[in-house]
């Protein structure tokens, strides 16, 4: 039988683009195909075989040129196979169906139904906020926190079974863990397979449910517990604690995410693992020199302030900041000096400075 012309097949121009084409494929595709109602298998294979062949720059030029004969490599046999599982001689195609949907949709509802997910079932992540002083961020501690969640529980641990009684197949499901039903789409009635919504895919149900939690497996309660908060640590970081989220029946805990505030210091603040302050000197400290108490997270250390210090120079503490976090050292505490100027004199302060300022061709300073 002759083949018909790709650009006929699919309803459009030889001048049509890229986008044009895919969006004519789109709309042949899903009025013919094979397993929506009034669909026609052969139909829907010549689209896809022209689709094939013209969405390709190259394969498109061949048959431009060459027609059938140059694209023979994708046009013979009469098409692929289909994609979705099952007939069309056992052969595969590939479909781009771009952003518009059409892909999930065929996915979702075409090949006898896709399963949908029976992976381990687990409960809820839960988020928790821990506010620590700036010391605290710097030395880590422990921290104690209390929330109210799904536990365990305690009188079938999680089982949903009243103790001394078994789990039994799922008279629902049959044990296989799922239903079919018929879901209303745009191409009519589909089968889909969806998880049992009695067993919760698990394929099993207690032969009688716990008497406390009534087969949840799980009761409401507040949980106090400790958590250690790591030396260094800054503001705006989370901690994952696996499995310690909620619990759920016969699955497995979510995870606790601890999201860290830090205040703000009065005198220090952070960069990294760096600790940065400020402290005042007066100008004759500055001009001849001094020993001065500084303030560290460590406590009080004692910094020597050198002759001819000028206003805004930084003087390094090393090992007097925040620890790092993969390895055992800290960072170093940066201290800028201020040299404040005075600015109420008395008359024999003045006269001093005079006698300074005119001393300095001398050498004074």
């Amino acid at each position: 039988m002759t083949k018909r012309d790709y650009y006929e097949v699919l309803g459009v121009g030889k001048s049509a683009s890229a986008d044009e084409i895919k969006k004519a494929f789109r709309k042949a595709a899903v009025k013919h195909h094979p397993d929506k109602e009034g669909g026609d298998e052969t139909k829907f294979k010549e689209i896809n075989e022209a689709y094939e062949v013209l969405k390709d720059q190259q394969k498109r030029q061949r048959y431009d040129q060459f027609g059938h004969a140059g694209v023979g490599g994708s046009s013979g046999g009469g098409g692929g196979g289909n994609p979705f599982g099952g007939g069309f001689g056992g052969q595969s195609m590939n479909f781009d169906f771009g952003d518009g949907g059409l892909g999930d949709i065929f996915s979702q509802f075409f090949g006898g139904g896709q399963q949908q997910s029976r992976g381990p079932r687990r409960g809820r992540d839960v988020e928790v906020q821990a506010t620590l002083t700036f010391e605290e961020a710097v030395f880590g501690k422990e921290e104690k926190i209390t929330i109210d969640m799904d536990d365990e529980c305690e009188h079938c641990k999680g089982s949903t079974v009243e103790p001394g009684h078994e789990m039994k197949t799922c008279p629902t499901c049959g044990g296989s863990g799922q239903q079919v039903k018929l879901v209303n789409t745009v191409f009519g009635q589909i089968q889909q397979a969806v998880v049992c919504g009695d067993c919760k895919g698990r394929g099993k149900v207690p032969e009688k449910v716990c008497s406390v939690c009534h087969g949840k497996g799980t009761q409401r309660r507040k949980q106090t517990m400790s958590i250690k908060i790591p030396a260094g640590i800054d503001d705006g970081a989370s901690i994952r604690l696996r499995e310690r989220g909620e619990a759920i029946g016969g699955g497995e805990r979510g995870d606790l995410y601890v999201n860290i505030r830090v205040k703000a210091h009065k005198k220090f603040t952070r960069e990294g693992d760096i600790i940065l302050s400020e402290e005042h000197v007066d100008m004759v400290s500055a001009a001849l020199g001094a020993e001065i108490d500084v303030e560290t997270v460590d406590g009080v250390a004692t910094m020597k302030v050198p002759a001819g210090t000028q206003s805004g120079t930084d003087f390094k503490l090393s090992s007097h900041g925040v620890p790092h976090l993969q390895r055992d050292s800290r960072g170093p505490h940066i201290v800028t000096i201020i040299v404040d100027t005075p600015t109420k004199l008395s008359k024999k302060q003045k006269e001093l400075l005079k006698e300074l300022s005119g001393s300095k061709k001398h050498g004074l300073f």
